[in-house]
C-alpha cells in the first residue's frame, strides 16, 4: 500500500457515455490506493475566461443573466469560452469583453484561475483584471445573452454581495475578491500571458 500522498492514481480503463459541442462526459475506471479500483465520472469541458473590469471611478462591470441549469438569474463577470481555434485567452476575455457590455481595456492582467468544480470536471477558469476601460460597439449578441442586464458597483459593494451571497458565481466570487485584495496592495496580480498550467485541454484534443 502507498504512502498517504503518493499514490499515483491510473486510470485503467475510460469510456465515453457523451461528446457534445462544449463539453463531454466520460467513465473512467481508477486504480484506488487500497489496491481495488472506482469508477468517476468526468465531465471535459472547454476553458473559459471571465473579467473583473474595473473603472475609473472603481465600479466593477457586473452582468445579470439567466442560468438554465439553476433555473436563475445570477450577478457574474463578463465571461465566456475559449472556443475560437487557435484563440489565446487574453483574446477571448478581450472578445467577450466586447461582445458582452461593450468595453474595451487598455491594461489587462491575470487575478485567479479557478477550479470550477474538480470533483467532476476539469472545467478551469482564467479571470483577469481589466482597466483603462473604454466603450465600444457591442457586438450581436445571442438568444440567451440578449437577455442579460449590466450594473456597475463600487467594488467593496461587489465584496459585499459576493460575502453576502448575492454574487455566487465560482468565477465572480473568486475575481471580486482577488481584485479588493489587488486594490488594497495585498496582493499582485500577474502579467496577461502568464503560464496557465491547469487549463482544461481535454476536450479540445478530441
Amino acid at each position: 500500500m502507498s504512502t498517504p500522498g503518493e499514490h499515483v492514481f491510473d486510470v485503467v480503463s475510460s469510456t465515453d457515455v457523451h461528446v457534445g459541442r462544449i463539453l463531454a462526459l466520460r467513465v473512467d475506471e481508477v486504480r484506488m490506493p487500497g489496491g481495488g479500483t472506482a469508477k468517476r465520472e468526468v465531465v471535459e469541458h472547454l476553458p473559459a475566461v471571465a473579467v473583473v473590469a474595473l473603472d475609473d471611478d472603481g465600479q466593477v462591470v457586473l452582468i445579470h443573466q439567466y442560468r438554465h441549469p439553476v433555473g436563475a438569474r445570477l450577478w457574474e463577470l463578463p465571461a465566456g469560452l475559449v472556443d475560437h481555434e487557435g484563440e489565446e485567452p487574453l483574446a477571448a476575455a478581450e472578445r467577450e469583453l466586447v461582445e458582452e457590455v461593450g468595453l474595451a481595456a487598455e491594461h489587462w492582467s491575470v487575478l485567479v484561475d479557478v477550479a470550477a468544480s474538480p470533483g467532476f470536471t476539469d472545467e478551469e477558469v482564467r479571470v483577469f483584471l481589466a482597466t483603462g476601460l473604454s466603450e465600444v460597439t457591442r457586438q450581436e449578441m445571442g438568444e440567451e445573452e440578449a437577455d442579460l442586464t449590466t450594473r456597475r458597483v463600487p467594488l467593496p459593494e461587489a465584496v459585499r454581495m459576493a460575502l453576502a451571497g448575492e454574487i455566487t458565481n465560482a468565477a465572480a466570487v473568486a475575481g471580486v475578491l482577488a481584485a479588493a485584495a489587488v486594490d488594497s496592495g495585498v496582493a499582485a496580480p500577474r502579467v496577461p500571458d502568464a503560464p496557465w498550467p491547469g487549463r482544461s485541454t481535454a476536450f479540445g484534443r478530441r
